[in-house]
């Protein structure tokens, strides 16, 4: 049986009693094999039916909030809210928690490969039964849009890499996505989606520069 970090098992229990939370599916290195605990952060992807709007995101806020102040203090825990209805489309952007706020993000195609290919669900059905699979071209395409789509568009933004977040991110993707293309291996922690930008900060607790996932950089063109 895959373990289960508590925040994300309490996490679950939370979001299964708010009655429009129908999933929550497990991404990123704990799903790939490969998480540390203090070190790994934890990536989830969580299914809204119908859209996530103020009302809910407050309620989101909120509850993440608390969880960050108790059982997921130091861990990290990030979590993105897709309607599944629009689990599909590829380019739409969803209510993120990371880092101490909700931003607006898309689901990146390393996430979606990780949830088919290695992710599990803790609340409802688990992810090759709610995501098309992903060939291995699939693979080598999301790890290849990381590294010269989001990365190359931050290396023409020097301010972004004052952050050390940002710096250590920038080096663990690159290793990422050229091992991803090499290998069509999944196991490294750092990307875009864990935590990434490319996000507008939306309800949250910090200012706009207050984080990795605060900046307020534009969506890519």
């Amino acid at each position: 049986m895959t373990w289960v970090p508590p925040a994300v098992s309490g996490l679950a229990g939370r979001l299964a009693e708010l009655g429009w939370v129908t999933g929550l599916l497990v991404a990123g290195s704990l799903a790939t094999g490969d998480y540390v605990p203090g070190v790994s952060d934890l990536d989830l992807v969580a299914l809204t039916e119908g859209p996530v709007g103020r009302a809910r995101q407050e309620v989101l806020a909120g509850l993440h909030r608390d969880l960050d102040h108790r059982a997921a203090k130091g861990l990290d825990l990030g979590c993105v809210y897709v309607d599944a209805g629009r689990l599909a489309d590829a380019a739409a952007l969803h209510p993120t928690w990371t880092h101490g706020m909700l931003v607006q993000r898309s689901l990146s195609g390393v996430t979606r490969a990780e949830l088919v290919r290695h992710g599990f669900a803790v609340l409802g059905r688990p992810p090759a039964a709610v995501l098309p699979d992903m060939t291995d071209d699939d693979v080598r395409r999301a790890a290849r849009a990381e590294l010269c789509g989001y990365w190359a568009w931050a290396t023409r933004r020097p301010l972004m890499w004052l952050n050390p977040v940002i710096a250590d991110l920038g080096l663990t993707s690159m290793a990422r996505g050229r091992h991803a293309l090499a290998s069509l291996q999944l196991n490294a922690s750092a990307h875009p989606g864990s935590h990434g930008t490319q996000a507008r900060p939306t309800i949250g607790t910090r200012s706009a520069g207050a984080s990795v996932a605060g900046y307020a950089v534009d969506p890519l063109p």
